[in-house]
């Protein structure tokens, strides 16, 4: 049975029934590039947050970045030379490339402009601040406290044994700066410091405000109550059994006195064939990377129109053409008020666009067509946009989408969806049977009695070829000195397709002649039609 509510309304309709006020949060570590697997996490939680909007809840959405957690190891896209810097917090790691803050600010900014191009735009928390700041503080004093309280929680929920040195915070050691090989020794609940031992050799005393971190399945719980959080969706590795979720809900009630989120499981984004996307592993794209190639609004119709509980089958090359075609008929239904676009749809549709998102008219495989004939140039491709029908008033939009298809020409695009318009008739005009030129000569002839063509009138001038009768026909017919020839539209397609670029096959017939000015193509089909090997020489 066909969904009639979507999933995102589902949810809001749910977490209202526990009250009028939320937050909806959503957290990751940029410890590497974020990707379009992470980019699942913020739509989501942007769905589930503008549904809460629409039905009137007083609602807010944040993104905290785990900027304080340590960098793992050394990942496969960095330098052995960070090996110095495993352990450390990313806040505190220099930046590879040299122009940010630090570390994490060169993954979090390219991350945060990306969300801006998607529409999405929470409130940020930056948790190395937050701790500086102590917004934690009273948390990790509780933690502290009721330490032997919460080990037995994660040994009850996650089956496994707790460290008799294990400790919910994480000193940062003040000689070598990591925050994963301290031990906690002692702490003070009145001036705010924890004593601690580094495997380093060094000892000493750190104020609870900045001073480290809890460990990740108390930090989650921790941060819950410290904001007030409602919502938040997560990856399905965080929802197993006995996992941080689990261990993080009783937690919250048992240890900080607060109600778990509304929790929102999500499953991964493959890559094609390479399986689910991975910052460590590097099986990646970036959603900075793909936001220079599929326009945003058609990104966020990915992830909108999928359940969070199924995972999606991403594919940038031919495919992708795929998705586009389905966003962008969607979008003219809903513009045309189609009666047979059902309210489903309709909040698809709705829930893909956002403010300040720019969203050209023109269809993307159209342009593809488009800035091949132009060349990339610029100015032409103005110049064909307005012959084929479409506003140029907003010039911004129409390079938005002239750059995403410049870069899904150059990366991704199968070699059929590639053309190059020769410049002179293509030696290929010398394989053009006698009907072939004969439609090409006819076809010179009559559009160049006729005004501007648009892509729809070529396709069906070429189809009526077959009609006996029609003025093609006819011409064709004197051509040939033959009162009833037998014609094949197919054949006529390719004879255009040889002419211009030399080649059996090529874009959509209708938007592709309409690219050109029609002195080019009377010219060329003239010429084409008279072809020899032997003129040539």
């Amino acid at each position: 049975m066909a969904d009639t509510i979507h999933w995102a309304d589902v949810i809001a309709e749910d977490v209202l029934k526990k009250g009028d006020k939320h937050l909806v949060a959503t957290g990751i570590t940029p410890s590497g590039h974020i990707h379009i697997g992470n980019m699942r996490e913020v739509v989501t939680a942007d769905a589930v947050y503008r549904s809460l909007v629409d039905k009137g809840a007083d609602a807010n959405f944040i993104y905290i970045a785990d900027n304080y957690d340590p960098l793992r190891k050394v990942y496969p896209f960095l330098p052995e030379s960070y090996a110095e810097y495993v352990g450390k917090p990313i806040s505190e790691i220099p930046c590879p490339c040299g122009n940010c803050a630090n570390y994490a600010e060169h993954f979090l900014k390219p991350f945060l402009e990306a969300l801006r191009r998607l529409g999405i735009n929470p409130q940020v928390y930056r948790a190395d601040e937050m701790y500086r700041a102590g917004k934690y503080t009273e948390a990790i004093k509780t933690s502290l406290v009721k330490r032997d309280a919460i080990a037995k929680i994660l040994e009850e929920v996650s089956g496994k044994t707790v460290a008799p040195d294990w400790n919910p915070f994480n000193p940062r050691c003040n000689q070598c700066g990591r925050i994963t090989t301290t031990k906690v020794t002692d702490f003070d609940l009145e001036a705010e410091t924890v004593d601690y031992v580094c495997a380093c050799g060094h000892s000493g005393t750190v104020p609870m405000a900045g001073g480290g971190k809890l460990t990740w399945r108390v930090d989650w719980p921790a941060r819950w109550a410290v904001l007030g959080v409602t919502v938040e969706p997560f990856g399905k590795d965080h929802a197993s059994k006995g996992g941080s979720y689990d261990t993080g809900k009783r937690i919250v009630k048992e240890i900080f006195g607060h109600e778990p989120p509304y929790p929102i499981v999500y499953e991964w984004i493959m890559l094609g064939k390479q399986g689910a996307m991975s910052s460590s592993t590097g099986v990646v794209v970036s959603i900075s990377d793909m936001l220079e190639v599929v326009p945003p609004e058609v990104l966020r119709y990915l992830i909108i129109r999928t359940k969070p509980e199924k995972h999606i089958q991403f594919d940038p090359g031919q495919p992708l053409l795929t998705l586009v075609d389905e966003y962008e008929r969607l979008r003219a239904q809903f513009r045309e008020n189609n009666p047979s676009l059902g309210a489903f749809q309709s909040r698809v549709y709705e829930l893909s666009r956002a403010t300040g998102i720019c969203q050209s008219e023109i269809p993307f495989k159209q342009m593809v067509t488009i800035y091949q004939v132009a060349r990339g140039d610029f100015d032409q491709i103005l110049k064909i946009v307005k012959r084929s029908g479409f506003s140029i008033e907003d010039k911004e939009c129409i390079k938005e989408l002239t750059k995403n298809v410049s870069k899904w020409l150059k990366l991704y695009a199968p070699p059929f969806a590639k053309f190059n318009v020769k410049e002179k008739v293509p030696v290929q005009a010398a394989t053009l049977s006698e009907l072939q030129k004969a439609f090409l000569s006819a076809f010179a002839d009559l559009i160049e009695t006729r005004g501007e063509i648009s892509g729809e009138e070529y396709h069906m001038l070429i189809y009526s070829a077959k009609d006996e009768g029609s003025e093609l026909n006819r011409l064709i017919a004197e051509k040939l000195n033959n009162p009833a020839p037998q014609v094949d539209p197919r054949e006529l397609f390719k004879a255009i397709y040889i002419s211009i670029l030399g080649q059996n096959s090529g874009p959509k017939a209708g938007w592709f002649l309409s690219s050109f000015e029609k002195e080019f193509l009377v010219e060329r089909f003239k010429e084409a039609s008279t072809y020899s090997p032997e003129k040539q020489e």
